[in-house]
């Protein structure tokens, strides 16, 4: 399989890293928080033989660079597209990516065919109070890396070394806890971004896809987004947490790709 990588530049001066494989209808793969484009290890080649796949690591994670004035992921999504010249695009984002895929489908509805949401979040959504999300709040608000990893490990990894997939969770999760407090500050957040009460305004194929092991509020969420998008398409994978593209990505390449 023949890759290329890019910098795409963004704004502030800033360039956010990508690469690019297959030739086909394009498909875009955007990863949650504390993680990068590692987090599409396991599906990127073998999307290549059916698209054109774009994944990127957003703005300050992996070797994109971190913002230097206020910015928003849906507008650096729209840099990506408008990079690669694609009029429009399949969208696949899990947790954060998720979220920003929503809201990208919600302000650009004519640059996406089709929204594959994977443990997703949304915005209006509130969480309910708890202990460990309040400590890794609190992480996070104090720059505390070596606690966001632990924290990010435990909660969200929570089938642990021994499921498939750690050997790259690990890694990638240490690493961008060192500057996911510094990205998160860059972020200007929309007030208008309420997701939640506009989801009967997405009118694009969409699919919910949600781990069995994963945080049981991302399965309130996935209900949610199921309920309030017209005909949309729920699947509960087996054997998965958060990081359900490392851990199951057999099952996530058979929906993708129709199965």
């Amino acid at each position: 399989m023949t890759t290329t990588t890019e910098l795409i530049p963004v704004s502030g001066g800033g360039h956010l890293w990508a690469e690019r494989a297959g030739d086909g209808p394009p498909l875009v793969l955007l990863h949650g928080s504390v993680h990068d484009s590692r987090l599409w290890n396991r599906v990127f080649a073998p999307l290549a033989q059916h698209h054109t796949v774009i994944r990127y690591d957003a703005r300050g994670h992996g070797r994109s660079t971190l913002a230097t004035a206020p910015f928003r992921y849906e507008d650096d999504l729209l840099a990506v597209l408008d990079h690669f010249a694609f009029p429009a695009a399949e969208l696949v984002g899990l947790s954060m990516g998720g979220e920003v895929a929503l809201d990208f489908t919600l302000e650009h509805p004519e640059r996406v065919r089709a929204l594959t949401l994977i443990a997703a979040s949304a915005g209006g959504h509130e969480w309910p109070r708890s202990p460990d999300m309040e400590a890794y709040g609190a992480a996070q608000h104090g720059s505390d890396a070596r606690r966001i990893a632990e924290l990010e490990l435990t909660l969200w990894a929570s089938l642990g070394d021994r499921a498939p997939g750690f050997d790259v969770i690990e890694p990638m999760v240490r690493q961008n806890a060192d500057i996911r407090a510094a990205a998160a500050k860059g972020h200007a957040l929309d007030p208008d971004e309420d997701a939640v009460g506009r989801l009967d305004r997405i009118a694009v194929p969409t699919t919910v896809i949600v781990g069995d092991h994963d945080h049981p509020e991302i399965s309130v969420i996935a209900r949610r987004l199921a309920d309030g998008i017209p005909d949309a398409r729920t699947e509960v994978v087996g054997n998965a947490d958060h990081y359900l593209p490392l851990r199951a990505p057999g099952r996530l390449l058979e929906l993708l790709l129709g199965g």
